[in-house]
Order: structure tokens, then sequence, then C-alpha cells
């Protein structure tokens, strides 16, 4: 994998970002080198943005709708007047660096021939920022103290406050943070929106909500947060080639937190498979799901693991309903099992010569209702990977019990033999780690304490999806849509993640890094469903008919 690859799927907190920093000043790369070399960046992805006025009658009586083109392009929301012209964009500078590098996009703004102004309400500011506001103002650029003398503009650019803030904003910073949140006009933030919390994504009393965030060098945790995402808006990295070396020394040669990316998913699907081959060495998948009153929740897990590719599978569902379920899935094996009154399975009643241990994984949860508690409890005992969801975590909470214990993973004391995998929701989390902090305050730190608390793989769901390892490792899924929020999307989920463990066994390839993969998948069938027939649009069942086009796409 090369440098801009791994490079994208770093993640870092605060403190790392300085550490690594502070490797590549004390190689000798001057601080306002560094500087000018990203404001330039910063000014050139600005321009390709929102370009400057061309000469007069080159847009024509067009212009207007030309620059709404521009504007929407890049997930700005439309102005509602025609802009300045040329456009008035105006920068916001703090006292520290980020500050600085907002000036310098500032001046080359200038001299690209757009209307810049500033707004600085600070006295003190660092030697470098005070110099870049020194030469601005020579240019003749116009310097407010006051936010309600700055005028109206078609841009706004933060530069009040870079990563590391750790403190509430205050007035008049504050105020004027929120007078400019009231406004229509759009924020693309450098680095960090001013008033983020670099590692939580809290805001720090009040926050920039930008429209559009160019992080600087590698991805800052805080981003990647839930409760940060409608302050971060549309985010994009803006690389200036930190050297690999320098990365490596901070976080390791495997950082701790990660960013799924297309190539890590690619690098671990079973693609190609070998010319020659046969069904059971593509896995066997044993789902165990439904019942009389959610039989949707077995057909959506069966067409989940569908799609993933796995070469045989096998659903065991209550005996009512194998019809249906056969329907919906002719080339699946349904086992039909005696049923409670209540129509939940009441027993596994596996083919002749098997159990449990004969396949290769097995996923369990989705519309099985807590009246099947007892097939867990069989479950949990059973030597393969497992992955749990839904009803299946609710049982498993209301046992009292790790589903595995974090001292020596399937050994003395240890329920499992082999690989657990948890996917709770928020409200399942809590249920299931009722001791674990708020996973809505932190959710990377409270998954990667759910993971080493029960020595499984927990994959938290939510807009930006966090999974852990018992290890410490973790992994971020940086793109989602809220299409997503539907009923059964997660028993597809449970599906095709099952499937690619299932052929993971057999291939023997890194079983955890299918958990990544498998949701990475998923979000990128709901984007581009959402794409092509709106967030509203993308029930369960139309996700599953996209799960197989995204990969079609990408290769």
């Amino acid at each position: 994998m090369n440098r801009q690859e791994l490079i994208l799927q770093v993640v870092v907190t605060a403190q790392q970002m300085r550490d690594i920093e502070a490797r590549i000043f004390a190689a000798g790369m001057p601080v306002a080198a560094l500087m000018e070399k990203v404001a330039g960046l910063i000014a050139r992805r600005i321009a390709e943005m929102i370009p400057p006025t061309p000469s007069k009658g080159e847009w024509g009586s067009g212009r207007a709708e030309e620059w709404g083109r521009y504007v929407n392009n890049y997930s700005f929301p439309p102005l509602p007047i025609p802009p300045s012209s040329p456009p008035r964009v105006g920068i916001l500078v703090g006292p520290g660096h980020n500050g600085g590098d907002a000036l310098v996009v500032a001046r080359e703004l200038h001299f690209r021939g757009y209307a810049v102004c500033i707004y600085c309400p600070f006295s003190k500011l660092k030697e470098l920022t005070s110099q870049h506001l020194q030469y601005a103002q020579s240019l003749g650029i116009p310097c407010y103290e006051a936010i309600d003398d700055l005028p109206e503009c078609d841009l706004l650019i933060d530069g009040l406050f870079g990563f590391g803030l750790e403190r509430d904003l205050k007035d008049p910073v504050a105020s004027a943070i929120n007078q400019l949140n009231e406004r229509s006009t759009p924020i693309v933030s450098i680095d960090v929106p001013s008033g983020l919390h670099t590692d939580t994504g809290e805001f720090l009393g009040t926050a920039i909500r930008a429209t559009h965030t160019l992080c600087l060098g590698l991805w800052k945790l805080g981003l990647l947060q839930d409760h940060a995402l409608e302050y971060v808006g549309k985010a994009e990295l803006i690389d200036f080639d930190i050297p690999w070396a320098d990365v490596q020394a901070i976080l390791g040669d495997a950082p701790s937190v990660k960013r799924i990316t297309k190539a890590t998913a690619f690098s671990t699907l079973p693609l190609p498979r070998p010319a020659v081959t046969h069904k059971y060495k593509e896995g066997h998948l044993l789902l165990i799901c439904g019942s009389r009153r959610y039989s949707g929740g077995a057909i959506l897990t069966g067409l989940g693991a569908r799609a993933s590719g796995v070469g045989m599978l096998s659903i065991a569902v209550p005996e009512s309903l194998k019809p249906i379920l056969v329907s919906h899935l002719p080339e699946a094996l349904i086992i039909g099992c005696p049923e409670t009154e209540t129509g939940a399975i009441a027993q596994l009643q596996l083919p002749e010569n098997s159990d449990l241990n004969s396949f290769n994984a097995i996923a369990c949860g989705p519309g099985l209702t807590k009246d099947a508690s007892p097939i867990l409890q069989q479950v949990l005992e059973s030597t393969i990977p497992l992955v749990l969801d839904a009803d299946g975590l609710n049982i498993l909470a209301e046992m009292g019990t790790s589903p595995n214990p974090p001292l020596l993973r399937g050994g003395l004391g240890g329920v499992r033999q082999a690989l657990t995998v948890l996917t709770p929701h928020t409200g399942e989390f809590k249920r299931l780690f009722p001791d674990l902090p708020d996973a809505k305050q932190d959710r990377v730190k409270a998954v990667r304490e759910a993971a080493m608390q029960s020595g499984a793989v927990v994959l938290l769901k939510g807009a930006r999806t966090a999974i852990a390892n018992p290890q410490g490792s973790a992994w971020i899924n940086p793109e989602s849509t809220p299409a997503l929020a539907r009923g059964g999307s997660g028993d597809v989920l449970t599906g095709l993640m099952g499937g690619l463990i299932a052929q993971a066994v057999t291939r023997q390839k890194p079983l955890e890094e299918m958990v990544a993969t498998a949701a990475w998948w998923h979000a990128q069938a709901g984007i581009l469903a959402a794409q092509e027939r709106t967030e509203l649009g993308v029930d369960a069942f139309t996700l599953t008919q996209y799960l197989t086009q995204i990969i079609s796409i990408y290769q």
C-alpha cells in the first residue's frame, strides 16, 4: 500500500499531532515554510471550490447560475442572492498558527482577485501570525476587531482556533461565533471547526458550524465522532506531505485508530476466487434468526448474507417461517425448527450428522425475540466465529455475563472459544455495558473499553460506526448516510458480515478486519442507493440490491 493510502487511514489525537509536527520541525522544517505550504494548498482548494469572478461578461447572464453550480458541487448551501463581484471572502483569524494559516490564505486569495476582509478580535498574536497580519494590512486588506463591522461575505474561512483547543470559548469570540452561525454564509474551517475538541468532537461552549472542513496533514479523531458531524460539514484531507517515517515514529507500524478506506476494504475481500473451488470452500454460514412476529428480520439477514458471496447459506428459523424463507432465498438451506407458542425458535434442529461447529461462522439475533433465550446459550458454547445482533444482544444483556472474559479468551473461565462480534446500537450498548461511560460522548473510547472488557470485537453502530478489538485497535467508518436509519438495515449488515467472516475462515484472512470491511461495504451501498433514490427511498430490502453494485463499481 502506498504512502497516500496509508495516510488516509491514519487518525490522530491532538497530542499525537503535536508530537509528529515536533519531529518535522526538529528535522529542520521551518515553521514559516510549512505555514506557506499548507496555506497555499488551502488557497488552491478554495479557488477550486469557488473560482474568482472571471472577466466581465465571461459568464454573461448565467453568472448567478454558474456560481450556484460551483457552490452546490461542493456541498455549500445555495446562496439567496447572486454573489459579489468579485466574491467577497471573510477570513476569521485567531491568535495562533491556525490564524497564521488563515492570513496566508487571505493574502493568496487577495492576489488571485478575491475581495478579502479580515476579522481578528485578538490583541496578542503569535509572532509569525502578527507578521502575516501586518503584511496583509499593508496590502490594503481591511481588518475588523468587532464582528458587527465585518461586511456580509459570500464565504467565510475559519482560522480562529486549530487542533488542541481544550478550554471553553468566552466572549467576545463565543458570541461572534454564535452570530456567524446564524448567518446563511458558507464557512470553510481550517483543520478543525473552531470550538470543537480535537479528540472527542464535543463543542467547547460553542463552535463554528462549518459547511466544509479542510483537515490538515492527518485526520483528527474528533472529526469522526457522531456528535461532531453537525459542526464539521463535508470534510476532506489536505495532505501536506508529512513523512511516513515521522508518523510511524509516533504511532508505530500499526496505528491504534484507523479510518476504513476503499483500499483497506478491498484488501480483505475474498476476491478473486480460485479457478477450481466449490461451495463449501467459499464458506458455510449459519443464520439463526426470525420468529413468527419478525419474519422480515430473517429474510433481510439472509439477503445480506447472499450479497456477501458466501458459498453455502443455512438459515435456522421457526418451522412456520420455512415457506416464506424458501420463496425469498431458494438457494439457501432453510432449517425449520420447533417453535414456542409465541412463534420463536424453541430448539435448534440441525441436519443429521451436523452440529453448530460444522459451519464456518454463525450470525444470530435478528427477529429472534427473547423467547429464544435458550438458543443463545447453545450458540455461545460453539467454537466457531459468532456475530450477535438485535435480540441476540438483548438476551446476552439479560444473562448478565460477558461473552468472552478478558483473561485468556476461550481459556480458563472463558465462555467462547473463537471470535465473537457484538454489533449494538447505542441503546443496546448501554444495556450490554451499563458500567461504561455514555457512548454518545466519546464513541471510540467507549467501544475500545467495551471490547477490552468483553474480549469481543465490538461494532457500535452510528453515523460514524466505530469498531474495536480486545487488543485496543479501533476502526472508524468515515462515510455513511442517514438513509440507513431504517428498520432492517442492521439485519442486512449482520448477514453481510457473517457471510464475509465465513469466507475469511476458509481463506485464512484476518477475521477482525472483515468486520470493518462489512461496515464499509454496507455504508457505501446505502450512499449509492440514496444518491439514486434519495434518503427517503432506501428501505432495507432495496439496500440489499445495491450491495453487489458497490463491488462492481469499485472493482
